[in-house]
């Protein structure tokens, strides 16, 4: 493959990583202008390369291309105004279709390939420069997450980089040999991970360094994973074909039965990790790197150089963490009058670098569904606040304007701080009047108006895919914006979160509504969550402080039967908009079932009638198409590579 390699010396040149072992709880980033395959074969070359594993998360997690096809096409998000062909392609509606071309899956299979291999020149060379265990398995740990992430997106992947199966490859290879699924887990996944929990420290050697309970995390989850893809329920293909039976002899449920096992062994041995007190603590940008998170990718706003990206700029590549932008819609559009007679539009809501509104971009949006049924429960399950942005206050003076008051819906006053635009939690009693913007109050984004209130109003199915509440959980913030906006047209400077602790909680029921058995049901395991959501102290909605606790009611809600559709339905709850959702729905085999529909309003202003769009998910789209850059660098026939490539994706090659 020739990508492959090549990458691997080059990628790894760009941002080779060392760490100081002066410092214990930093990362020091050193870039190099050569790299050598030689260069694993001492002490400094070893750790660099274990470093560059860490530094390789930014190419994948915050990258919006990518973040889009984990959620755009599912249940939980459709294109959004502004999308083009990458949103609408992933969403299977509208005339999109998934293409090898169009597939956003190259940046995982360029960025997981060079680190799997820089991953075995640290594992095969870390012995004789006497590096622990430790950091070897946080190599091994690497390497599992990458072929975890591979199989999942593409099926059966190579094991073999050119230099025979899980070797460190130094040279350049335009051939390549697609593994099974089972081998992959088997050969690869499951003794990576196994090692990982084994030799890996309770707690992180640096800050965001992996552990014990990330890999047993990891682990629970692969297992999980394979025995749903043992199982098969639905006869979904696989490929490359081959046999839904284990090398190892066992069943699908043996692996679910060892997916609850490692779970609750985490939950029961957790080190440093543990949950958060609230929901809304865990997303806070004050309090990230918390000890709910396992693993993220990181970002600073103290040096451009360990941000690995500009704190003034983004221009939506990797390695910025952009993914923020895509479900922010253009809030800025929104005009209040500066004075009593409706006249001199003022904007209200101006681009702020602040948790609550960020850079909009307007390519992906909430469905309807999502808001009316996944987060049917508002006032009591903290969730729904604790996720989205749903009022739009007033930010006028940082922008330099200097009105003390402006004039907004019903043509009242309104002041700095003020909420300007609201998005409803249920349909009001008194109609919305949506009109046009024809009068002199009237809303120029389209949102309405209700008596009394100064504030423009949006119910659930007024959304559209114009204006929708922002993703409140993927904010950026700064602690340098002053008393001004900041910079809000930068990537953001917080770390995307890539595993969380609660995780373990719906990995371990999900297992036992599938027959594993233990001291603790499904109903035990989620309502552990659902505990924790019903308390509250701070409404993001109404911008104050809010002492309440609903847990024993969301608890005592929680059905005495757990299904597979209700663990979806919490793990969306707690989990929505961070990339999880396809993978979810693809594991469980109910992407059709749960997202084949949807409903959302239209992209013009005013536009707030709900349609109902049909998917066309077919069978084969369970996997993502090898990316068509990669078929081209291979050395192959135009049958050979017809045959590498996942079936259902039309190519036309030449010789």
């Amino acid at each position: 493959m020739k990508r492959i390699y090549r990458n691997t010396v080059k990628g790894v040149a760009f941002m080779t990583l060392f760490f100081s072992m002066a410092c214990s709880d930093i990362l020091n980033e050193e870039p190099r202008s050569i790299y050598e395959p030689g260069y694993f074969q001492t002490e400094k070359g070893v750790l660099g390369g274990l470093t560059s594993m860490y530094a390789h998360l930014r190419y994948i997690y915050g990258q919006a291309y990518y973040y889009n096809i984990c959620l755009t096409g599912t249940d939980e998000v459709t294109w959004a105004q502004s999308a083009d062909a990458n949103f609408k392609d992933a969403d299977l509606t509208s005339g999109g279709q998934m293409t090898s071309s169009t597939s956003r899956a190259d940046v995982v299979w360029d960025a997981a390939f060079p680190n799997i291999n820089t991953a075995s020149g640290v594992i095969e060379n870390a012995i004789e420069v006497g590096l622990d265990p430790a950091l070897i398995a946080e190599a091994r740990f690497f390497r599992a997450f990458d072929y975890f992430l591979m199989v999942q997106t593409f099926g059966g992947v190579p094991l073999d980089l050119g230099a025979g199966e899980l070797k460190f490859n130094t040279s350049t290879a335009r051939t390549s040999v697609r593994n099974t699924v089972p081998e992959v887990y088997t050969k690869g996944i499951f003794p990576d991970l196994l090692i990982a929990v084994n030799d890996l420290p309770d707690a992180p050697r640096i800050v965001g360094g992996v552990t014990k309970t990330a890999a047993r995390l990891h682990l629970a989850k692969a297992y999980l994973t394979y025995a749903w893809w043992l199982e098969n329920p639905n006869n979904i293909p696989t490929y490359p074909e081959s046999p839904r039976s284990d090398p190892d002899g066992h069943d699908a449920a043996w692996y679910f039965q060892q997916a609850y096992n490692v779970a609750t062994e985490a939950i029961a041995n957790p080190g440093p990790f543990g949950l958060q007190a609230t929901f809304y603590d865990v997303n806070l940008a004050q309090n990230d790197r918390n000890k709910e998170i396992l693993l993220f990718a990181d970002h600073t706003e103290s040096s451009e150089f360990y941000n690995g990206g500009s704190l003034t700029y983004g221009n939506g590549a990797a390695p910025d963490n952009f993914a923020g932008w895509m479900m922010t819609w253009n809030y800025t559009n929104i005009r209040s009058a500066g004075k009593e007679d409706g006249t001199e539009a003022v904007s209200s809501v101006q681009r702020e670098a602040v948790q609550a509104l960020g850079r909009p971009w307007i390519r992906m949006c909430p469905t309807i569904n999502v808001i009316e049924n996944t987060f049917a429960d508002k006032t009591r399950d903290a969730r729904y606040d604790g996720t989205f942005t749903t009022v739009y206050r007033g930010n006028w003076p940082k922008g330099g304007t200097s009105n003390p008051v402006l004039y907004n819906a019903n043509n009242l006053p309104v002041y700095p701080g003020d909420a300007i635009l609201s998005f409803l939690n249920e349909e009001p009693a008194t109609p919305i009047d949506y009109y046009l913007p024809d009068k002199k109050d009237a809303s120029n984004v389209g949102a309405g108006v209700l008596p009394d209130r100064a504030d423009y109003v949006v119910s659930p199915r007024g959304i559209s895919r114009l204006i929708y509440p922002g993703l409140w959980k993927l904010g950026p913030y700064r602690t340098d914006n002053g008393s001004g906006l900041g910079q809000p047209n930068a990537g953001s400077t917080r770390p995307f979160n890539i595993a969380k602790f609660s995780e373990l909680y719906l990995i371990a029921a999900e297992a036992a509504v599938k027959g594993a058995g233990g001291s603790q049901s499904a109903r035990d395991l989620v309502n552990v969550l659902r505990a924790r959501a019903g308390k509250w102290r701070w409404d993001n909605n109404g911008n104050t402080a809010k002492e309440a606790d609903y847990s024993d009611v969301l608890t005592a809600a929680t059905p005495s039967v757990i299904t597979i559709d209700y663990i979806l339905d919490e793990r969306s709850r707690e989990f929505y908009g961070e990339g999880y959702r396809w993978f979810d729905l693809v594991r469980t085999q109910s992407w059709k079932s749960k997202a084949g529909s949807y409903e959302i309003c239209g992209v013009n202003a005013g536009d707030h009638t709900p349609v109902t769009y049909n998917r066309n998910i077919e069978n084969h789209h369970y996997l993502r198409p090898i990316p068509r850059a990669q078929l081209d660098r291979l050395e192959m026939t135009a049958a050979e590579k017809l045959a590498y490539q996942n079936p259902g994706y039309v190519e036309d090659f030449e010789d």
